[in-house]
């Protein structure tokens, strides 16, 4: 499979949209795409020049009825559960998009926190010295 990449306009505006003044809230890279964090967890982000967000079930049943929106399947046939697309014609109208930002912030920072796995010990070929 091949994973698309955003264009730099994509970038810019996915940025534009995201509050910067969260202390919970980080943007970085997630398979060649962009994605935003809040307490480890995935909100919102680009696969290629498309945005998605993470909703709760509520805020699904109310995004799902607007035209163009749909399920988030980054493989055919495989949607992630809680994640949809934003309608392609939203791309250039951030007035349309951030409070679904908004809202995907909010419920998904109301989950709990993933906690950072622990590194794992390498194990060692050579004999500890006495």
């Amino acid at each position: 499979m091949k994973v698309p990449h955003p264009s730099e306009e994509s970038k810019d505006f996915f940025e534009s949209l995201i509050p910067d003044d969260d202390p919970r809230i980080t943007i970085r890279p997630m398979f060649g795409n962009l994605a935003s964090f809040v307490n480890g967890n995935l909100f919102a982000g680009l696969f290629g020049d498309s945005l998605f967000v993470r909703l709760s079930q509520s805020q699904a049943e109310e995004f799902q009825k607007i035209k163009g929106t749909k399920n988030f399947e980054p493989m055919e046939g495989r949607p992630m559960k809680a994640y949809f697309l934003v309608p392609k014609s939203w791309m250039t109208q951030p007035d349309l998009v951030k409070p679904w930002i908004m809202k995907a912030l909010e419920s998904t920072g109301k989950v709990e926190s993933k906690k950072k796995k622990k590194p794992a010990r390498k194990k060692s070929f050579f004999p500890r010295a006495p």
